[in-house]
């Protein structure tokens, strides 16, 4: 069998705005209640600062905040938050007069319910891809119109892992008693969940080699596009040779496991599958009942659809911004590179990363840049300003 050829190498957020993200909000606010959904674009920020920003200005009381998910910190993004507001308080003078550097409120609709994780459609990104070789993109733009025909495998990126990568490590460490782990309860359950997030990967990756991720088999619990009800597919008969075929249709798509003590199993070769991967791991699945504080387990889709793709290569000034951009034929820098503009909606629980993961080796500039951050504060004897690997934020 011939070798997949080497993915080109690329640079992604180079800075903020090359890359975009605008949350795709469940529903609107109705105009009356007790909270306040402000709308706000943030640049350069974690998200719970800058919600932490909002509740100061608002007088609010941080322990009330919502949200539907986090963002980026390296990015442009818009989501909503929301924030527990007395009804005769009047926002507009608060926020008019706050200091909110970095933010931009674009609204603020009073609703009866607080916000919160995964009230959200999705998110729709626009992300520069920096330094490639023109050679190059003619072909990931092929790719990322097939995966935007076909989808691409759900995996988690990175991000779920924590900086150094190893919180699924240091999860396994703690659980196994090997370690004392984290006393904060939030910080116990990022590291469960980065576990989970392992062990889905791993499925979906031994799925992907035998080419079924996106394919409905005998015994899945598949999981319908339309509506997102779930249902096991028979381990015989003309039912299941159906979902095979309406999986292939992208009609519905298979789910893996993020294991825990009241996750739905599915039968067969699916099951098979997923029990070697976590009897690999833990040994007894039946573990799983004393850890069920850190989450209870569910079901995530295999694939991934990748909607309302688009492509554009951008002409670019030498060390300067974008200045134009082409439909046309490929466009390079002074110095031979080349800069692809990407542009696609993602349900929610997905990765940019992800997506871009599969046409590119993407060499990420912001961690660079926040390694320097971290090493001028600590020269200046600044307060430890660290991220911890746990607070590393999704893409979603």
């Amino acid at each position: 069998m011939p070798l997949a050829p080497e993915l080109p190498t690329a640079t992604f957020r180079r800075s903020p705005e090359d890359f975009v993200v605008d949350e795709l909000p469940a529903y609107e606010p109705l105009g009356q209640g007790e909270h306040l959904y402000v709308t706000f674009r943030k640049i350069d920020l974690t998200t719970p600062e800058a919600m932490k920003r909002l509740a100061r200005a608002l007088g609010a009381d941080p322990r009330a905040m919502g949200y539907a998910g986090m963002k980026d910190r390296h990015a442009v993004t818009t989501q909503t938050a929301s924030f527990q507001l007395p009804l005769a308080t009047d926002p507009a003078p608060l926020l008019a007069r706050a200091q909110l550097d970095g933010i931009t409120i674009l609204a603020a609709v009073r609703h009866n319910n607080k916000l919160k994780p995964g009230h959200l459609l999705g998110n729709r990104f626009r992300i520069v891809l920096r330094d490639l070789d023109p050679a190059a993109v003619p072909a990931m733009r092929a790719a990322l119109e097939a995966i935007g025909q076909r989808g691409v495998p759900n995996a988690f990126g990175p991000q779920r892992f924590g900086r150094d990568g190893d919180n699924p490590e240091r999860a396994i460490e703690w659980l196994s008693g090997k370690s004392r782990g984290p006393r904060d309860k939030r910080d116990q359950r990022m590291l469960f969940s980065a576990l989970q997030s392992l062990w889905f990967n791993q499925v979906l990756a031994r799925r992907e080699s035998d080419g079924t991720w996106a394919d409905a088999l005998p015994g899945d619990l598949a999981k319908k596009t339309d509506t997102g009800g779930m249902f096991l597919v028979p381990l015989e008969g003309p039912e299941a040779d159906d979902a095979l075929v309406r999986s292939r249709a992208r009609e519905l798509t298979p789910t893996g496991p993020m294991f825990g003590k009241k996750m739905r199993w599915p039968e067969g070769a699916p099951a098979e599958i997923e029990r070697a991967i976590l009897c690999a791991a833990i040994e007894d699945p039946a573990r799983l009942d004393a850890w069920g504080h850190l989450g209870e387990g569910t079901r995530r889709p295999l694939r991934m659809p990748v909607t309302e793709l688009t492509t554009e290569t951008l002409s670019l000034a030498l060390d300067g911004p974008d200045n134009a951009s082409s439909d046309g034929p490929d466009d390079a820098s002074g110095d031979g590179r080349a800069a692809l503009a990407v542009g696609f909606v993602l349900p929610k629980g997905g990765y940019a990363t992800t997506v871009l993961g599969r046409v590119a080796r993407l060499l990420d500039a912001s961690i660079a840049r926040s390694d320097r951050e971290q090493t001028g504060a600590a020269e200046r004897l600044a307060p430890d300003t660290s991220v911890r690997p746990e607070e590393r934020e999704d893409d979603d």
